[in-house]
């Protein structure tokens, strides 16, 4: 009986160390500048995937990417034989670092917080005719440069095994950015700041 009533009491405890090791996550939200680009870029839509690696219960390391559309507003325009072809900017930021976790209810909800290195770049593209044929966009630009990341993020489980999460993320990105003019922003160096805010959907396994 006594060996019993231990299994019993310890069921609990085993299935909690049981979770997820990877998570793939999707989002979709608004993407706000700031610092120097708060007068010369706009408030855009921005959509984001991230990974992250549930290395123990309560931790865990992520990287993803964040591509805003459009946030300088460049609307240029290359000839070409075939006629004018689009330019327009994307503005693409890579998180990578980890954050800690706090899971309640065994797990179906969950809150977490974290931060670490950032990587971005604002690229002009050409939209291109094709896949098959491709042109090169001489006067296209770019800046780039290295920062750091904060998030923090609230979901819960939507299915009976929580292989599924809805949940909410917000990131600030902090960094030096360099490069040529883009838009409105002058050639040379910047201090950007983005707040991201995505409603999500993850896929665990």
């Amino acid at each position: 009986m006594r060996t019993f009533l231990l299994l019993v009491l310890a069921t609990p405890l085993v299935a909690q160390l049981h979770y997820p090791k990877h998570y793939v996550t999707f989002g979709a939200g608004p993407a706000l500048p700031g610092g120097d680009l708060s007068a010369v870029f706009d408030n855009k839509p921005a959509v984001s995937v991230d990974y992250g690696y549930r290395f123990r219960r309560y931790f865990q390391a992520d990287m993803g990417l964040d591509t805003v559309f459009g946030s300088a507003g460049v609307r240029d325009f290359l000839t070409t034989a075939i006629g004018s072809l689009r330019i327009r900017d994307f503005e693409f930021l890579i998180p990578f670092g980890g954050r800690l976790l706090l899971p309640l209810k065994a797990g179906r909800v969950m809150f977490s917080g974290g931060g670490g290195g950032a990587y971005l770049r604002y690229s002009e593209k050409l939209r291109q005719p094709t896949t098959q044929f491709r042109f090169e966009c001489p006067t296209c630009t770019s800046r780039s440069g290295w920062g750091t990341y904060a998030l923090v993020n609230a979901s819960v489980g939507i299915d009976h095994f929580q292989r599924f999460r809805a949940g909410v993320t917000s990131k600030l990105y902090r960094a030096s950015v360099d490069g040529g003019q883009l838009g409105l922003v002058a050639p040379g160096k910047t201090s950007d700041r983005w707040v991201n805010i995505f409603a999500d959907f993850t896929v665990t396994f």
